[in-house]
């Protein structure tokens, strides 16, 4: 009975998966003849409307005229490539990829002289797919020669295996609902037999165990249960069924794990699992330690109660993967108000809260190092020091000493943690811990030491102006990878370390080698997580429901502000002199003064959330942002509509998330910028492959996402044309410049970004030069050996 029903099982399964499979074949087979359809249609229109141009070129009997004209017409409609044949089929003059060219049948040209029509054929050659249409060209009634239009072909090959991919889970959840129907009816038919049985077994089971044990003096062996029990030898095919499966549990187990390292090995999109047991195939038992200055986990009071927040950072979802994996360690600053009630005696904490699988180690520091290390030394001096946003930097020499300081705080810590762990690797964050990687290789030089600067790193010239540039080099220069954005960034750093010291510097291994010790210097552009986000033409999408869905949340966003609006643009920023806030406001102006009738019609919110107010450029220009808004609005706004809406505090991921996926426009007009995220936030959160991104050339992200209206922020008419030509954007360029840009951060998310980072500091090989060794001349002592030393104030001192 029970083989009857498992036979039947398999055979719905097998039924529902060998129908679905065939009208999943079916409908790719019809799928590909529609797209086959439409690009032959588009490609005949095409050459046809190129007729006239390319008539009058072949009628001059010029051939460089025919080949600027080809050039000029593929770059108009742009077709994969173009070809023009006299009327004895001899190639004439030609346009596109030569391994197309030379591979195209040239039976389409024959056919089409012999019978004076259009042919259509299709061809590859490796990856590549093509379409050629060939069209006669006439003088008059003859036959004068034949145009070749080639139409990239690819993307119809892409779009059945998405739809193969789309079939497979549906086949799969029509399986999994089968076989879930069925186990529930044999559940609710046979589970009382099935308890009985089952209690059978267990008395079986205890009195063969007690079969095998052997006896003690005057113990009498145990009857058989009181029940109707098959002859002993039936255990035998039980016995080998549970062997079988603890056996095929095993080999499931070892399975697993080879697939997911066949998956770490191979192209695949980067996951957090693939990143943790990338790091645990890497690192083996090397223990893993980063700095940063801001924590992973903040711990608060909410009236009697502490409640523990996780700050929005990119940071923390590319780094706590590889922490948990390996079980490290995270050296951070801590802010919280409660944070000091919630660790050890050691100022340890496990965390994430809810899973334990790291540590969380936190260093205290006072309201003056506050002051002087991080809104001084850090945020007035090198911050704007390396961004080319004509801000000057202030350097203080107390801002400097506190700077030290607190650098040899950290190192202290992170010395202690690892004081027994072997060959640790440490991976430090940002421009907060310039010193550091020195601090650390001087004393533990069987480290492996990385720095990663999220901000630009100017010209020589630029980064000149600091007062104690050598030590700053020579605090970073004691890693053995020095990380940035972009390649123009190592340039710069190269550069700047050729000026300062003398060093031997290595243009094509891009390296440092001083005092015997090799730093290699790679960019790494950080990126975004897109998790649960939908794969790029994986789903029909409705343009109808798709704008009134978003028109729908739009309205509800505004509301709170009692405006409306047919058309939203959208700025996130916090309240900083590098992002260009003033200027975009001023473009937004530009664009109402220029194109009247987007007055009443569109609505500019702009994010800034506050940041560094106790810095006095900062507070400046949240007086100026808000004078230029007022004015604005004064100007333009009636009754429901304003032009500018600006929201000056801190909004939650989740309420970015709406604005984002509402807007129609986004604008990232960076002054100066190592990578900004938003844009690339922007891009993740819009899986309805719509919206527009308008990108400045001077941020990091313009280098990836070519596909954004690439602006100069300085530029005020050119932003404001930039914003006006997106608006006008058809929706087919919308979803094809987004779905391009979204497949990029796909396959360079930020797991990619840790597991690069990471994975070439395992791979690098540290030479000679590790032992400590004594600073330079042109390098001041760092900080005095008996500051390090002294006593901490206390956790209770610091709340």
């Amino acid at each position: 009975m029970h083989l009857f029903r498992l036979r039947l099982i398999l055979a719905l399964i097998a039924s529902v998966t060998i129908v679905s499979v065939a009208s999943t074949y079916f409908e790719v087979l019809a799928h590909r003849h529609v797209l086959r359809q439409e690009l032959t249609r588009r490609s005949r229109w095409m050459g046809i409307s190129l007729l006239p141009d390319l008539q009058k070129a072949v009628a001059t009997g010029n051939n460089d005229t025919l080949s600027k004209a080809i050039d000029n017409a593929r770059t108009n409609t742009g077709a994969l490539g173009l070809a023009v044949f006299n009327s004895n089929g001899k190639l004439l003059a030609c346009a596109g990829p030569a391994d197309v060219l030379q591979s195209l049948p040239y039976q389409a040209v024959d056919h089409t002289l012999e019978r004076d029509t259009e042919v259509s054929a299709f061809g590859h050659a490796g990856q590549r797919e093509w379409l050629e249409e060939t069209i006669p060209l006439h003088t008059g009634d003859k036959v004068d020669g034949v145009i070749a239009v080639v139409a990239d072909a690819t993307y119809i090959h892409k779009e059945s295996m998405d739809l193969w991919q789309r079939s497979f889970w549906r086949i799969v959840a029509l399986v999994l609902l089968i076989v879930f129907i069925t186990l529930a009816m044999v559940r609710w038919f046979l589970l009382r037999p099935m308890v009985e049985m089952a209690e059978k077994l267990r008395r079986l089971r205890l009195w063969a165990s007690h079969l095998n044990k052997p006896l003690e003096p005057g113990e009498a062996r145990l009857e058989l249960p009181a029940m109707e029990v098959p002859e002993l030898s039936m255990f035998t095919p039980l016995a080998r069924e549970v062997e079988t499966m603890a056996e095929s549990l095993i080999a499931a187990r070892a399975a697993a794990a080879a697939e997911a390292r066949l998956r770490d090995a191979g192209e695949h999109l980067w996951t957090a699992e693939r990143l943790a047991v990338h790091m645990r195939d890497r690192f083996g038992s090397s223990r893993i330690f980063v700095v940063s200055n801001r924590e992973p986990y903040v711990h608060v009071h909410q009236g009697r109660d502490i409640v523990c927040q996780v700050p929005p950072s990119g940071l923390v979802t590319a780094i706590e993967p590889v922490l948990r994996a390996c079980d490290g360690v995270w050296v951070a600053s801590g802010s919280g108000d409660a944070d000091a009630e919630t660790v050890d005696e050691f100022d340890r904490l496990r965390v994430p809260p809810d899973d334990p699988r790291y540590t969380l180690r936190r260093v205290w520091l006072s309201a003056e190092e506050e002051s002087h290390y991080y809104d001084g030394f850090a945020n007035e001096g090198l911050w704007p020091l390396c961004h080319i946003a004509h801000t000057r930097p202030i350097f203080r020499a107390a801002d400097w000493e506190c700077y030290q300081r607190v650098n040899a705080r950290f190192a202290k810590v992170l010395l202690d943690e690892m004081e027994d762990c072997a060959n640790p690797v440490v991976f430090v964050q940002d421009y907060h811990f310039a010193l550091l990687p020195r601090l650390i290789k001087d004393v533990r030089p069987d480290a492996r030491v990385a720095i990663f600067w999220h901000i630009p790193w100017p010209n020589p010239e630029a980064f000149g102006i600091c007062p104690w540039q050598p030590q700053l080099l020579d605090g970073l220069l004691g890693a053995d990878l020095i990380g940035f954005h972009i390649p123009l960034h190592c340039n710069n750093f190269l550069a700047t370390v050729d000026r300062t010291f003398e060093a031997r510097t290595d243009r094509e291994h891009i390296t440092v080698r001083r005092h015997g010790h090799i730093s290699s210097i790679r960019s790494y552009p950080v990126s975004v997580a897109m998790d649960g986000m939908a794969l790029p033409a994986t789903r029909p999408l409705d343009p109808v429901v798709e704008k009134e869905a978003r028109a729908a949340m739009r309205r509800d966003l505004l509301r709170e502000f009692g405006v409306h609006a047919e058309c939203l643009l959208l700025g996130v920023d916090r309240m900083d002199y590098t992002k260009g806030i003033e200027e975009r406001l001023l473009a937004i102006e530009q664009l109402l003064e220029s194109h009247p009738w987007q007055r009443e019609r569109v609505t500019m919110v702009q994010i800034a959330a506050p940041t560094r107010s106790r810095i006095a450029s900062y507070s400046d220009l949240r007086h100026r942002i808000e004078e230029i808004v007022t004015r604005i609005n004064q100007r333009y706004q009636t009754a429901h509509w304003q032009p500018i809406v600006l929201i000056d505090h801190h909004c939650s991921h989740e309420v970015v998330g709406r604005w984002y996926r509402a807007s129609d426009v986004c604008l990232v007009t960076s002054l100066h910028d190592g990578m900004n995220l938003v844009a690339k936030e922007f891009v993740a959160a819009r899986d309805d492959e719509d919206g527009v991104l308008v990108l400045s050339k001077f941020a990091g992200a313009a280098t990836e996402l070519r596909d954004a209206l690439v602006v100069n922020p300085y530029d005020i008419s050119g932003v404001a044309e930039a914003v006006h030509r997106g608006l006008e954007m058809d929706r087919e360029e919308r979803r094809l410049r987004m779905r391009r840009m979204r497949r990029h951060l796909m396959e360079h998310n930020i797991y990619r970004w840790a597991a690069r980072v990471l994975g070439d500091l395992r791979e690098l090989r540290l030479e000679g030069g590790n032992a400590p060794y004594m600073r330079p001349d042109e390098a001041l002592p760092l900080v005095d050996p008996e500051r390090i030393d002294e006593n901490l104030e206390s956790r209770a001192e610091w709340s």
